[in-house]
């Protein structure tokens, strides 16, 4: 084989084949191709999956060739020989494999890295192969697809198949494995070639052709000599194949079992070869062949030979168990043969026995009733009933109720008397006694098949056999003298299982005689078996088994039954008690007995002394000794024991490693299994990373072929995965099951996204797609992948914009830049959502369905609004709904079915318990305490024996490795399934698992509060409608037990294996109602099942034992309860929900489950369990259920009161964190209806500073229509980057305390600044003044001040005493140090404070997080930044500049700044009077400039001691200014006046000198400025400085108009107009901050009502701006809408939150509020009412009426008809005589 391969893989990439189909794609298809074009591409396809598996053969040779290798060097001693020699020892070092190496070699047969392996199948990676497949996929022909689909799926899953093929090698080690592989193989061949020709040699009725048939036979016996000559004597034909079959069959029997004196062991290698080399297929085909049933009796023996391989085939092995159940059928006919397989086939097979089909037991039921009562039929049923020491509930039912339909046929008891007679005979007979199949028997069996049906406390079953099987039947029959041990186990086993070990009481047996007559009779035979000890081999062995397992187990159970301590028969029955605890104790004694036999009796002898002791019962002081004796020495051998357990695993364990192993059978299997689980471990990611890559290929097929290709347009537009998506239904049709799976995977593995497939794995990634897509750099891919979107993903792109639906977008997967929701829209667009519902309606297959509805999970994640909606609109078009809603509501029932079938309750808990709480009533305090160290050291008993019973298993199984090496590979198996099997007690069947991915479809189908598929789960308005939330709320009550809560049982159904699928109930019933959607809240609350009830009580009830163990689900599964109950009740306006769910709930209880998950949140806290960001932390389910009881308080005012907190009970620390942490708000609706929500406050809330608070307050504005709202909304995400900023900030503490003191800092710096002035004021300049120079006695005063002022401030930190210890200190620097260095001191001090005032500004504010725009646009920042600024030139340029600082000043005083605003805030008007007063004074320049210009004479002071110089300077200066301003006047006027003007003015101007005065109106400029500068600031105006004029001279008047106009214009009028300005604008500020906080006060923030509207309401208007309408609410609520999970909306915060993305503020309630809404309806509810009342009494009235008036119509009719029957009989013609008779 090897060899072949291996040439093969030498010639395989120049087969042509793999060339063959390239053609293809060059050429452009044909419109219709013929059908033997197809052919042959099919033919071409079979050809290359034979080439695969010639691979796979050759890949795993060499996987077993690197073992072989491996294994000889690491046993590199020993001489390599095939068979393990025994003689030839050597250490077995664990481990010594070199699993690294291993690796590389097994990763190097695929081909690693390099491009053309000798096993690429083309020279380019497989790229072509690719190719050539894809395109097959697209052709129209399904055969074809299928294949090259197969092919595709094989090629990228090529590390999995080898893996999985090389888990499946079967080693032959020893040379006696080689031989029976021989000779199984050759037996096999020949068996087969006989059974093909079996109508030539099997036995027929003479018939003419009889003589042909000999002959043929003759022929073929021929052909068999030649082959083996082993007969020598010639026989026919036929007969030799008898004889040879009947030969084979036994060898193949021998094979299977090892057959010994005591026990009969399953050979499970021997097995596993037949089971891999299929012998029971051939045997299978042997059992088909027909044959005279009658006549021929050679035939039968085979027949029976061939089961009784079958028999042994399966013994024992679960795997051989699956494949013979595959072919139940042919077993399913009435031979005792069958039935016999078939009872090995279920043995000890929980899966097989919990999945058996009802029709099984029909038929086994049936062939009782017509076949006869054999017991090989009963010994079936019994077979099922129960498994690996598991009942099977389900079983039990479908029986017990098949029996009971059966009726007497089946059903054989002797209860009457003649029967009860025929019985008596039987037991009496030796033969009916011996024979396996006589009436007895059958009665045995049947009686045990009941006990069986009725173990494990199954109500059902128990109360059927009450009716079949009497008490009073079962103690006549065991009390009869001639009854014999095998009736009475049985009997007294069933009445064990029926009447004691029960659910329910059974009152007759506590009561009645009856179990005490049987306690006598138990005497007796206790007494006969410890009499007949002496002769071993005449003892009745089953005598004895009777009494030491069946007595004990029943007299154990009946006393250690709950029910049992109410009975009071006991105290009368004392004698019997103490003659039954001595004779238990007598047998305990016995030599005969067997270890597990001493430990039932030794239990019992426990339990019997535990009852005299509870019950006070006197026992003979002798017994009473002994038995305390036997649990001292009891108890002792018990750690004994344990002790020697432990040491023999250690020595057991050292003698493991020193005991040298042979390199033998064990040695290599083991190493191989080593390696399988190790290449599996290891290669796991390259195989995950392998499949990956498919899932790549179908994102972008079309890159694999070359540019502008027709196959590459077609693979562009999507034609590829459409093709895929359209062939799965075909592939569904064809029932090509595997193939649909795993298409299905792969497309769900588009949606999910990439893992990370470790360094190893990527490689291998970017390897392949590197090989298939050419050298693409990944980024270069992904490039690629992004165009996708402009391509055939556009529709896909705006799906998205236009409301992908909440869709996550963020989480992109990484295939390439698509988002998930992306990927889904493209894939609904191909028809994937048409494809999942197809196949969730055609589903035949169980993982079909399962994995449909996880692609439809996957195509629905997110809230993908576009899936949901052409989910809707295929279920509403094609009218499909009804068969697609009927497969889950068939699901669903079935489901229910099954848990009610199968539920396991864990009564033992609420046994012990009871029993405890009965022994607590009674025990003292003082003893109670003595207890408890008990129960601990009981836990600690029981992990020794836990661990002591592993020990035995690994020492039990050393010894068996030691005595028997054939069987030793499964013992790791065995030991390993144990372990499983007590995993699996608890797992669900598949019917239910499937429920939660079901659930969870729904769920999505709802998510985003999808209101047309809400009601479209409950209604389809088809003509038969499937409520799946009725039938969801029915499935939860039916996995929580239908228990209501009241009894506390719940917590007995609720495991770790279920508590994910009721949560996901939970979560799914919730989806349905959020919204809200009130048909379906409606729906829920009014069901008739327990649902509500059960909700409530999963939230009040200690889930236990659950909740000892895993908290975090209880805890989950409480807040999940919670949200449900709160979904119910969601925007309602009614309190019909609210009372149905407080029906059953009593307020105390809810209270103190909210206080107990406050204090285990607290507890956890101390922990450093920092759970609080966890959904389901303590704290945060405590608070849900706050909320509930919040909301559910409304309707029931004793719960109002409870929660309020009353300070001191305890607990209420718990109540008063809530009710601090949870707010509540009134929305708007879009109906303009109102709705009140409750909401927990979100964390990152605590987080606000009390100066935002206060600044938003005060500073929000009100817009045109009065509302602050649209400020207050706009602010509301600075303030949340606030709080996000602060809770930063939180992280970094020093910055955190500098940010926290701000306000100290800046009074510091302020005070500061005051200081330094006051020095640089009174002591500048600094020169004259030293340090030092002070008295003594004042110097020491200065001292004694500074540390009396120290000592102050230590005892009391005043800010007085602060303040005296600073100036003391400052003044004694002063004088010690010297002035300018203590201010130079000062101000360095001044500018580190700055420094840390900065710091705690960009702490406080955030600025840096801003970015640098903001950081420079934001003013406050920049004035800080300027003030350290002044501070540091104050300190390091001059002095003077600490001056500026004191406008700070401004700055911190709001009434200053008012002072300020008062110019600033109308600066236009006063600017623009200020121009005014500017032209005023420029048109009286220019006028005075003209007539009045000698009147501007002013007095001026010139400096006096002034030198020349200057001075000349000075009129050189004028001289010259002058000539260059009035050269243009001389030139215009005649040259002698211009000569003349001069002298003059040269003489006015010497005099002016001598006076010292000065003419200031030369020039218009000169003019301007004396009039602006003298004339503003003189208080009668320009007159004031003007020359004063003579009354003579001609312009006086004019002087006078002139002067008193401006007076009045510019003084009185303009200067006025500026101060009323700024006077006014100051009134105005007062009056607006008056105002503005006259509406703070007066009016509501959020809804603007005034505070009159409140008088005489239900509501004070504190109360309203407090609770419900708390601006800050409203700010918490916007916050928790942006942290939440969109797909955790309720209702209403999904509509704030669309509201709040599209920034409307329509959602805030404005001029209304709920508290005065209700109080105008409760009014009109109460005329309503009235009304109501009036009308019933009403309707009363008229219904009373209505049935007089009918009472009167029948009597008058009644009257009418006796008055004719008179008048027929009497008077005939009289009739006619009164007309006006009434009718």
């Amino acid at each position: 084989m090897t060899q072949v391969v291996l040439r093969g893989g030498g010639f395989l990439p120049i087969t042509p084949l793999a060339a063959a189909p390239e053609g293809n794609v060059k050429q452009a298809e044909p419109e219709k191709e013929d059908i033997l074009v197809m052919d042959t591409k099919l033919k071409i396809i079979e050809i290359l999956q034979f080439i695969l598996n010639v691979r796979l053969d050759y890949r795993i040779s060499c996987l077993l060739c690197i073992f072989k290798r491996e294994f000889d060097e690491s046993n590199a001693q020993t001489p390599d020989s095939p068979t393990g020699s025994n003689n030839q020892e050597l250490p077995n070092v664990p481990g010594a494999l070199d699993f690294e190496h291993i690796e590389e070699q097994a990763e190097g047969i695929f081909g690693g890295s390099e491009e053309n392996t000798p096993l690429d199948l083309d020279d380019h990676g497989g790229r072509t192969f690719l190719r050539v497949l894809l395109h097959l996929t697209m052709h129209d022909y399904p055969p074809l697809v299928s294949g090259a689909l197969q092919l595709l799926f094989r090629h990228f899953s090529q590390r999995q198949e080898v893996l999985q093929a090389f888990k499946q090698v079967q080693l032959l080690v020893t040379s006696q494995d080689v031989d029976n592989y021989k000779q199984i193989k050759q037996d096999l061949d020949q068996l087969r070639s006989i059974v093909e020709k079996s109508e030539l040699w099997v036995y027929k009725g003479q018939g003419p052709d009889e003589t042909m048939d000999v002959a043929a036979g003759e022929n073929e016996h021929k052909k068999k000599e030649e082959g083996h000559s082993k007969s020598q004597k010639p026989e026919s034909t036929s007969s030799y194949n008898y004889r040879v079959v009947k030969e084979i069959l036994l060898r193949l029997s021998k094979l299977c079992v090892q057959e010994s004196i005591v026990v009969r062991k399953s050979r499970k290698q021997q097995q596993r070869l037949l089971r891999n080399m299929g012998a029971h297929t051939v045997v299978l085909e042997l059992l088909q062949i027909p044959y005279e049933k009658a006549d021929d009796t050679r035939m039968q023996e085979i027949m029976k030979l061939a089961h009784e391989f079958l028999q042994n085939f399966c013994a024992g092995n679960q795997q051989n168990q699956a494949l013979l159940h595959k072919h139940i059928n042919l077993f399913l006919n009435p031979g005792i043969l069958e039935a016999v397989t078939m009872q090995h086939i279920f043995m000890n097979n929980f899966q097989l026995c919990s999945e058996i089909n009802e029709r099984v037991v029909q038929h086994f039921v049936h062939c009782i009733e017509t076949h006869g009562r054999n017991v090989q039929y009963i010994k079936f049923l019994q077979t099922i009933v129960k498994a690996e020491g598991k009942f099977i509930k389900k079983c039990q039912d479908m029986v017990m109720a098949e029996l009971v339909n059966a009726g007497e046929d089946v059903l054989v008891f002797y209860n009457d008397r003649a029967s009860f007679q025929t019985l008596v005979q039987m037991m009496r007979s030796e033969r009916d006694r011996m024979d396996e199949n006589s009436s007895l028997m059958y009665h045995i069996h049947l009686v045990e098949l009941l006990a069986v049906c009725t173990e494990g406390k199954n109500v059902y079953t128990e109360i059927k056999c009450n009716s079949l099987l009497p008490l009073d039947d079962i103690v006549r029959v065991v009390t009869h003298e001639d009854c014999i041990p095998e009736v009475k186990i049985a009997y007294i086993n069933f009445l064990n299982h029926c009447y004691v070990d029960t659910e329910v009481e059974m009152k007759e047996i506590y009561t009645s005689n009856h179990m005490w007559k049987l306690f006598e009779n138990f005497l007796v035979d206790i007494c006969r078996a410890c009499n007949n000890t002496s002769d071993r081999k005449h003892a009745d062995f089953i005598l004895e088994k009777y009494v030491t397992e069946i007595v004990m187990s029943i007299v154990t159970t009946f006393f250690s039954s709950p029910f049992s301590d109410q009975s009071t028969t006991l105290q009368t029955r004392q004698p019997v008690f103490v003659q039954l605890l001595q004779g238990v104790f007598r047998v305990y004694h016995c030599n005969w007995l067997m270890p597990s036999q001493k430990a039932s009796v030794e239990s019992c002898i426990r339990v019997l002394s535990d009852v005299a002791k509870s019950r006070a019962i006197a026992i003979p002081v002798d017994l009473d000794s002994q038995v305390n004796n036997l649990f001292l020495k009891s108890h002792n051998i018990v750690q004994k024991t344990a002790m020697n357990w432990r040491m023999t695993a250690r020595n057991a364990a050292r003698r493991d490693s020193v005991m040298a192993a042979s390199r033998d059978y064990r040695n290599i299997i083991e190493r191989l299994q080593d390696i399988v689980s190790a290449l599996e471990d290891r290669l796991r990611p390259l195989v995950q990373a392998e499949l990956s890559v498919l899932v790549d290929v179908l994102h972008r097929p079309e890159l694999l072929f070359p540019e502008n290709t027709d196959a590459r347009r077609k693979c562009e537009s999507g034609g590829f995965i459409c093709k895929l998506i359209k062939h799965t239904k075909q592939l569904l049709e064809e029932n090509e099951e595997k193939l649909c799976i795993k298409v299905l995977q792969t497309l769900r593995e588009m949606m999910t996204k990439d893992r990370g497939y470790g360094e190893k794995g990527e490689a291998l990634r970017q390897v392949l797609v590197n090989r298939y897509y050419g050298n693409v750099r990944t980024a270069g891919r992904r490039e690629s992948l992004t165009s996708f979107g402009n391509g055939p993903l556009s529709s896909g792109g705006s799906c998205k914009a236009g409301g992908g639906g909440g869709g996550s977008g963020s989480s992109t997967a990484s295939r390439g830049e698509m988002s998930l929701a992306e990927v889904q829209c493209h894939l609904d667009k191909e028809g994937a959502s048409n494809l999942v519902i197809d196949l969730i309606m055609n589903a035949t297959s169980d993982r079909v369905f399962h994995e449909s509805i996880l692609l439809a999970i996957a195509l629905l994640e997110g809230g993908n609004t576009i899936i949901q909606h052409s989910f809707f609109c295929r279920l509403t078009e094609d009218k499909k709904s009804e068969k697609f809603f009927k497969v889950f509501y068939d699901r669903m029932k079935i489901a229910q079915q099954e848990i009610k079938a199968t539920v396991t309750v864990n009564t033992s808990d609420l046994g012990n318990k009871k029993k405890d709480d009965d022994s607590d009533r009674d025990v003292p305090a003082r003893r109670k305490v003595l207890r408890e160290p008990m129960t601990q050291i009981t836990e600690e008993v029981r992990d020794q024996l836990v661990e002591a019973s592993a020990v035995t298993r690994k020492a039990y199984n050393t010894y068996r490795r030691e005595a028997d090496p054939d069987d030793h590979y499964s013992a790791g198996d065995g030991a390993q399934s144990a372990a499983d099997k007590n995993k699996d007690e608890l797992e669900m069947s598949p019917v239910i698992t499937i429920m939660q991915p079901i659930l969870r479809f729904l769920q999505l189908l709802c998510e985003n509060h999808n209101r047309d598929l809400q009601n479209f789960l409950r209604c389809q308005n088809n003509k038969t409608n499937y409520n799946l939330v009725c039938e969801t709320l029915q499935f939860l009550d039916c996995i929580c037990g239908s228990t209501t809560g009241g009894l506390g049982l719940l917590g007995l159904y609720i495991n770790e294996k279920n508590v994910a699928l009721i949560n996901q109930t939970l979560e799914s019933l919730t989806e349905y109602c959020q919204g809200p959607c009130h048909e379906n809240q409606n729906c829920i609350a009014t069901h008739e099942s327990n649902g509500i009830d059960i909700i409530t009580a999963l939230i009040l009830n200690d889930i236990n034992p659950l909740g000892k163990k895993r908290m975090d689900l209880v805890l989950e599964l409480k807040n999940n309860a919670s949200k449900l109950l709160l979904a119910i009740m969601e925007s309602r306006h009614d309190s019909e929900n609210a009372e149905r769910i407080l029906y059953n709930m009593r307020p105390k209880e809810l209270v103190e489950v909210i206080k107990k998950a406050y204090l285990q949140g607290e507890v956890e806290f101390e922990d450093g369990e920092n759970g609080e960001d966890l959904a389901a932390s303590p704290r945060n389910v405590g608070h849900n259920i706050y909320i509930l009881a919040h909301q559910l308080a409304r309707h029931n005012k004793e719960l109002q009161n409870m929660l309020k907190p009353g300070g001191q009970v305890e607990g209420d620390e718990a109540l008063e964190f809530y009710a601090k942490h949870t707010a509540q708000i009134e929305i708007v609706r879009s109906d303009r209806t109102m709705e009140q929500i409750v909401f927990p406050v979100p964390s990152i809330c605590e987080f606000l500073t009390k100066e935002s608070k206060l600044r938003i307050y005060y500073t929000t504005e009100r817009d045109e229509q009065g509302s602050k709202i649209n400020d207050f909304f706009l602010r509301s995400e600075d303030l949340f980057n606030e709080m996000n900023w602060q809770k930063k900030l939180r992280a970094q503490p020093i910055l955190y305390w500098c940010s926290r003191n701000m306000s100290f800092w800046s009074s510091i710096s302020f005070n500061l600044a005051v200081l330094m002035n006051l020095l640089v004021a009174f002591f500048y300049p600094f020169k004259g003044i030293k340090g030092g120079t002070l008295e003594p006695h004042l110097s020491g005063l200065l001292w004694t001040a500074m540390l009396i002022s120290l000592a102050i401030v230590i005892a009391l930190p005043k800010p007085h005493g602060i303040r005296a210890l600073i100036a003391s200190t400052i003044l004694r620097l002063i004088f010690s140090v010297g002035l300018q260095p203590t201010l130079f001191l000062l101000g360095a001090f001044n500018v580190c404070n700055k420094i840390i005032f900065l710091m705690s500004f960009v702490g406080n504010c955030g600025t840096f997080t801003r970015g640098y725009k903001a950081m420079i646009m934001d003013v406050e920042f920049l004035y800080h930044l300027l003030y350290l600024l002044i501070c540091a030139m104050g300190l390091f340029v001059h002095e003077f500049f600490y001056s500026l600082l004191l406008f700070d000043l401004v700055y911190r005083e709001e009434t200053l700044l008012n002072v300020i605003k008062s110019v600033t805030r109308n600066g236009r008007s006063i600017i623009l009077t200020a121009v005014l007063a500017l032209i005023l004074v420029y048109l009286f320049s220019i006028v005075g400039y003209l007539f009045f210009k000698d009147d501007f004479i002013l007095e001026v002071d010139k400096l006096p001691n002034e030198t020349l110089l200057p001075d000349q300077h000075t009129e050189t200066g004028e001289k010259m200014t002058r000539e260059f301003l009035y050269s243009d006047v001389c030139r215009v006027e005649n040259g002698e006046n211009c000569s003349s003007v001069v002298p003059s003015a040269e003489l006015i101007s010497a005099e002016a000198e001598e006076e010292d005065k000065e003419h200031t109106c030369e020039t218009l400029l000169m003019c301007i400025v004396t009039v602006l500068s003298h004339g503003l600031r003189s208080g009668g105006g320009v007159g004031d400085v003007l020359r004063k004029p003579s009354k003579e001279e001609p312009l006086f008047a004019a002087r006078v108009i002139y002067d008193l106009l401006f007076f009045f214009m510019v003084i009185i009028i303009v200067l006025n107009l500026i101060f009323g300005v700024i006077i006014d604008t100051f009134a105005d500020l007062r009056s607006e901050k008056q105002k503005k906080e006259e509406i703070l006060k007066t009016t509501c923030f959020i809804c603007g009502l005034e505070r009159d509207k409140f008088d005489n309401k239900t509501v004070t208007f504190e109360e309203h701006i407090k609770e419900e309408h708390n601006m800050w609410h409203y700010l918490f609520f916007i916050v928790l809408v942006k942290v939440k999970d969109s797909t955790e909306y309720t209702g209403p915060e999904s509509y704030v939150a669309e509201m709040i993305k599209e920034r409307n503020l329509d959602w805030f309630p404005r001029m209304r509020a709920m508290s005065l809404v209700s109080s105008d309806a409760e009014g009109e509810q109460n005329e309503l009412r009235n009304l109501q009342e009036k009308l019933e009494s009403t309707m009363k009235l008229v219904s009373n009426l209505s049935s007089q008036l009918t009472e009167l119509k029948d009597q008058m009719t009644e009257q009418r008809k006796q008055k004719q029957r008179i008048g027929l009989l009497g008077h005939p013609p009289s009739i006619n005589v009164n007309p006006q008779q009434p009718a």
